[in-house]
């Protein structure tokens, strides 16, 4: 159902952007008064300025939280003028509301706070039920937040859903009003489709030396060779400080001694056995019968020993160990039942069981085939091992302290690296043709978006400073900076002459197709009659592109066709792709959907209805508050829609 957020993903991560991810639940409403930078007035929200360092830094942060949950977003996407717009619609969103709490005299209660911590930081929870604090300062640090900062943003934003909430959860709709726009929206048409597919044009275009070298200079950002760079960056990783840290003998005695137990080798055996299944619920007779071919068994292989692997195979119930002849292998106190277990530690080498053993499995015949004693391991044997757990021990526990360092040494000497590297004894790494995106192939920080975003920062990349120590995975840290840089540049024609080539012949095939198009519409409007459309098709808004094999702009014409002409003929363009005549036959009544389905629709009706009606309450609360936007909305990006 609604395969449309599958279709227009794109639009999606953009809709997720503006829409879903509060902003203060990243820094709070108390937050962004923290954040206040000198800089120009913004917007202002019931007399009181939002400044332009608030806005920089509000957007640092929300783009941060996409990259970490969505680590394949554009990074030009993050950084375009029309979603750091919509940062500053969400401050000033953020400010309405809490504008209008505060007018409203709400707030959330300790005890509503606590509940929804308790949810938020359930990941957090060690074996015991209780919070690893910890891990909760570490992970509302890396928001730049303590934890009673984080605290105080969700009292700030339980406090502003009450804002909303009484708007969008009293919303009421009828099944008379959700039942004609469901109609609507799942109306099937009709549809007969011609293409005119630009490919197929190709053959006539031959262009010339000077439509290509038009074309060249028409479009120079189609044939640039991209932006590069050689880069310095330094690694902090548990690796790396374990190198540092030297394990005292004496130390990794006494632990071998604290801790001798751990590194005993338990006594082994490996039995044989061949089971008669019985139930433990099984009548006394069936039982009896159990034991009785047991026995019968038994005997037959303590009179002839060398015979045990072939009874077993022909006659244990033990599917898995039948097939090994009844060969248990290796094994230690605690993996077999009790009874089985008994025999086989009461056994020597080579013996079989003189009696039948039960089991709630049946009666087994066992026989034990060899032993390996329990030993105890030197010191020397462990000491290897011994050495690598305590120094990964230091160095998880030292991590924290040398993280610090790195940050302040790669921050307080920005214009070079090996003051950092030599003071934590790191090495200094090169890397050449560095882009913003990561290469195919790319391994270890140079395929880490954030780290990439924070070397093609501003103020790296103009000034080659050290990136912050950017967190590129668990206890790693990673800074960098360009050594040289190499802006995006046109190639020269000779270079690329083929591939601009390729593009205007693409172009012009295209155009043949368009208008061959629309003569071909225009005459088949003239004699519907004569019209060489495919065959017919429903095509409706629950179906995909890849479902119903038309472009999304035929469904789109199809369903936008005035249902009072019909039938009707429509055009249209595909662009690139080339031309497309649609006829539209007639509208198709929905089948009634099934209960179940009707129910889920009728729900999403609901949502859309609350979300509409919290949309034009907000938008109220906005003029109540006199909301002024003092920078101008950026034009939508043309680009972006096509993506």
């Amino acid at each position: 159902m609604f395969e449309f957020v599958r279709t227009h993903n794109k639009v999606m991560q953009v809709l997720l952007f503006l829409l879903i991810v509060p902003s203060f639940v990243l820094v709070g409403i108390q937050g962004y008064d923290r954040m206040r930078e000198k800089g120009d007035a913004v917007a202002k929200v019931d007399g009181h300025e939002i400044l332009q360092g608030e806005w920089d830094n509000a957007h640092k942060q929300e783009a941060e939280r996409i990259r970490t949950q969505m680590p394949g977003v554009d990074a030009k996407l993050l950084d375009s003028p029309q979603l750091k717009y919509a940062t500053l619609e969400r401050l000033v969103r953020d400010r309405v509301i809490a504008a209008a709490a505060a007018k409203a005299h709400l707030s959330a209660s300790d005890s509503a706070v606590a509940r929804e911590l308790q949810q938020v930081l359930e990941p957090l929870k060690g074996p015991d039920g209780k919070i690893d604090m910890a891990k909760y300062r570490q992970v509302v640090g890396a928001r730049g937040m303590s934890p009673e900062m984080y605290e105080e943003s969700v009292r700030a934003d339980l406090t502003a859903r009450q804002v909303m909430l009484g708007v969008i959860s009293t919303s009421l709709t009828t099944n008379a009003q959700a039942a004609p726009t469901l109609g609507a929206f799942f109306e099937r048409r009709e549809v007969q489709v011609a293409r005119f597919d630009a490919p197929a044009y190709a053959a006539r275009v031959t262009p010339t030396d000077a439509e290509i070298e038009a074309y060249y200079k028409a479009h120079p950002g189609e044939f640039q060779a991209p932006e590069r760079a050689t880069v310095e960056y330094l690694v902090l990783d548990i690796e790396s400080v374990k190198k540092g840290i030297t394990v005292n003998e004496a130390d990794l005695k006494t632990y071998y001694e604290q801790n001798i137990t751990k590194y005993g080798q338990p006594e082994q055996r490996r039995a044989s056995h061949i089971l008669v299944a019985s139930a433990p619920n099984a009548p006394p007779a069936d039982k009896q019968k159990a034991k009785a071919k047991a026995q019968e068994l038994l005997a037959q292989v303590r009179k002839s020993p060398d015979s045990f692997a072939e009874v077993a195979k022909k006659n244990s119930d033990d599917k898995g160990s039948a097939a090994n002849g009844g060969d248990l292998d290796w094994q230690t106190r605690g993996a077999f039942v009790k009874p089985v277990e008994d025999a086989m530690f009461a056994l020597k080498k080579g013996e079989i069981a003189a009696d039948v053993v039960e089991s709630e499995f049946g009666f087994h015949v066992i026989r034990l085939n060899d032993v390996r004693e329990a030993r105890q391991k030197s010191y020397e044997d462990v000491r290897p091992e011994l050495e690598a757990q305590i120094k990964q021990q230091q160095a998880q526990r030292k991590f924290a302290e040398v993280a610090d360092t790195f940050s302040n040494s790669v921050y307080e000497q920005a214009d070079s690296l090996k003051p950092a590297a030599d003071k934590l004894k790191l090495q200094v790494q090169t890397a050449q043709d560095v882009q913003r995106t990561p290469a195919k192939g790319a391994t270890g920080v140079l395929a880490n978006p954030k780290f990439l975003a924070a070397l093609f920062a501003p103020d790296s990349l103009e000034k080659k400073r050290n990136t912050e120590a950017v967190e590129v995975a668990p206890s790693t840290l990673a800074s960098g900076r360009i050594a040289q840089y190499a802006a995006a540049q046109a190639r020269p024609l000779a270079e690329v002459k083929d591939r601009v080539r390729e593009r205007v012949v693409a172009a012009k095939a295209a155009e043949l197709a368009k208008k061959d198009g629309m003569e071909k519409l225009a005459a088949w409007k003239a004699k519907p009659a004569e019209a060489q459309v495919g065959a017919p098709l429903l095509v409706s808004r629950d179906k995909t592109p890849q479902q119903l094999q038309q472009p999304q702009q035929v469904i789109d014409a199809a369903l936008r066709t005035d249902p009072s002409a019909l039938p009707a003929f429509t055009g249209v363009d595909l662009g690139e792709s080339g031309y497309a005549v649609v006829k539209v036959n007639k509208v198709v009544p929905r089948e009634a959907p099934a209960p179940e389905m009707a129910k889920q629709e009728k729900d999403q009706y609901q949502r859309w209805w609350a979300s509409s009606e919290g949309l034009a309450y907000y938008n109220l609360l906005k003029a109540r508050f006199k909301v002024q936007m003092l920078v101008a909305k950026p034009a939508d990006d043309p680009a972006a829609s096509a993506r």
